[in-house]
């Protein structure tokens, strides 16, 4: 009975969270079911059916708005497991500390102002020969961009001395390949990243304090200290 009590107030707990975060979890869904799609087509279909919806130069240039929102409902490599775990962790908590709305406006302008970065970078290259010009088609979908707009922003949602130590992880964790690998997707990440310390505006009224790890780690010790008495009782 005790353990069916628990696996209740989990799922309680659960479905809470789900709700908490709608749209987090509304394209999630999405995502799933597009994930599906994708492993039941053949390698050479799978790769004409994302070019047509891959956010590349020549699609940008002729159906901009199109390209750009289904390029954010398909996963590249088509694993979806690891996006469930990165958007539980990054966009659920920052869609309940913003809003639906103003979460949808970082993730937005991250997507579409790191998109058109990195691919006129891409352009620039081939126009003085860095790169060649059949990348004006080169397969450009997922949803990392907004991902690392929305991981970026969250710095603010840390109290200080911690969010430093968090926006240090942030920066090497996407500068590192632009030094090393230094490739238009790489520039459009940490463009992201950019862009969404540069969303510090639509956070300055958020209610609450700074989320703290030692106020977190201290009620879960208080909380741990409690139980024996209660199992007495």
């Amino acid at each position: 009975m005790h353990h069916f009590s628990r696996a209740a107030r989990a799922a309680r707990a659960v479905r809470g969270w789900i709700r908490s975060a709608p749209g987090t979890y509304i394209w999630l869904a999405i995502l799933l079911v597009t994930t599906i799609v994708m492993r039941q087509m053949a390698p050479d279909t799978l790769d004409a059916f994302l070019g047509d919806r891959s956010t590349n130069i020549h699609a940008l240039s002729t159906h901009p708005f199109r390209v750009l929102v289904q390029s954010a409902l398909w996963i590249d490599g088509g694993r979806w497991l690891p996006y469930a775990v990165l958007y539980t962790l990054f966009h659920a908590p920052a869609e309940r500390w913003l809003g639906t709305g103003r979460w949808l406006l970082v993730l937005g302008t991250a997507h579409i102002g790191a998109t058109y970065i990195s691919e006129g970078a891409l352009l620039w290259a081939i126009r003085h020969g860095h790169a060649p010009v059949s990348m004006v088609n080169t397969l450009d979908v997922g949803v990392s961009y907004a991902l690392a707009g929305v991981v970026a922003v969250l710095t603010y949602r840390i109290a200080r001395p911690w969010r430093f130590g968090y926006l240090a992880g942030v920066l090497v964790v996407y500068g590192a390949p632009l030094v090393t690998s230094r490739t238009f997707t790489d520039l459009g990440h940490f463009t992201s990243v950019l862009i969404g310390l540069a969303c510090y505006p639509v956070t300055r009224d958020r209610p609450g304090p700074g989320w703290n790890p030692l106020d977190t780690l201290r009620a879960r010790n208080s909380r741990s200290a409690e139980k024996p008495d209660s199992a007495m009782r």
